[in-house]
């Protein structure tokens, strides 16, 4: 299978490789990150490619730093516990988007403990991907991993651990997400790595205030004060809603108060609301794996179609042969029968 880089970013990459590992297809990835300003693998694409390699026990040629052109070419399938070292501050969300469709479908409990960066530019946060996507997926027939993050990550040097349990699936179950029904509450995490502990509450405390501006009144978010090999700083907001989960992140910045990175996700995750769609825009891509995995059709409405949702559409719809219907209404459906993959005995 020939897939070209350059129609996206670091998520063909992971689409790719996922969806070559479970199915046993050899695949060539060329133009790799083509429009990065450092195309080519960096250190959290490299980590993920070279672990699901031992997963499948494959054949792998143009694993290095900075390469643009890969060839994966898989030949079993098993899956074990691991302890995963990125070696920088490559964000652990994202080389979990590699792996875990191989984790869900690897026929038992697998523990992994990982070491990298957990709040990252380009990245969702660590708590992302605990609160929002991991609950999300569990309507597909997923038991929710148990995840525990020891310590944090940050730009540059990062350092940040996380352990986390999978647990095994059959088949995914198809979904019908369209409504993401009234909002129970909000909660969210604010993190403040080697930096005063009135950082971290300063952006909790401007996020709430701005959510109670638009009505929101059960808004609480925690606040964390910790130690860290770089300092930096995150904030996580998730609106739990009668249906889905509706997401939102950001990150402090050099020379940003951390009133704004508060308001900035806030504001955020009020336009998601303000969309009526049962999934923000970042799990309309994050989703869309899972989806062509499962069995029989699924239909679900999402705040955005970004061009991270176009590219992972074009390559799951070129490796697995299926067809996704992405309608631009408001909000944007998006619908896919899916091949009903099943664990290998």
């Amino acid at each position: 299978m020939e897939i070209d880089g350059a129609i996206g970013y670091g998520q063909v990459l992971r689409s790719s490789i996922a969806l070559s590992c479970l199915t046993l297809k050899p695949v060539r990835i060329f133009n790799i990150r083509k429009g990065r300003p450092k195309p080519g693998l960096m250190a959290q694409h490299l980590t993920g490619v070279k672990v699901a390699g031992e997963f499948c026990n494959a054949e792998i040629k143009g694993l290095k730093i900075g390469s643009t052109e890969l060839e994966f070419i898989p030949k079993s399938f098993k899956i074990e516990d691991r302890r995963i070292d990125i070696g920088t501050a490559g964000q652990i969300s994202l080389l979990l988007q590699t792996l875990i469709p191989l984790l869900i479908f690897g026929g038992k409990e697998v523990k992994l403990e990982i070491v990298g960066g957990t709040a990252g530019i380009g990245a969702p946060t660590i708590h992302y991907t605990k609160n929002i996507f991991f609950h999300l997926i569990s309507k597909l027939g997923v038991k929710i991993p148990e995840m525990e993050v020891k310590k944090e990550g940050f730009y540059p040097k990062g350092g940040g651990i996380v352990k986390v349990n999978f647990y095994p699936v059959k088949k995914l179950n198809s979904i019908k997400l369209t409504e993401r029904g009234k909002v129970k509450c909000i909660r969210g995490i604010s993190v403040a790595g080697s930096l005063p502990e009135h950082v971290a509450e300063r952006q909790a405390s401007s996020a709430i205030k701005l959510l109670k501006e638009y009505g929101f009144e059960d808004a609480k978010i925690l606040t964390s004060t910790v130690k860290t090999f770089s300092p930096g700083t995150s904030i996580t907001l998730w609106a739990e809603c009668e249906n889905s989960v509706i997401g939102a992140d950001n990150i402090g910045k050099i020379g940003v108060k951390a009133e704004k990175i508060g308001e900035e996700c806030a504001s955020e995750l009020i336009a998601s609301l303000e969309s009526k769609a049962a999934l923000d825009k970042y799990m309309a891509d994050q989703i869309l794996v899972f989806l062509a995995l499962a069995d029989s059709e699924s239909l679900v409405t999402v705040e955005k179609i970004t061009q991270h949702c176009i590219t992972n559409v074009k390559v799951i719809e070129q490796m697995l042969g299926i067809k996704f219907n992405v309608e631009e209404s408001i909000p944007p459906r998006i619908s896919v029968k899916g091949i009903g993959f099943e664990v290998r005995e």
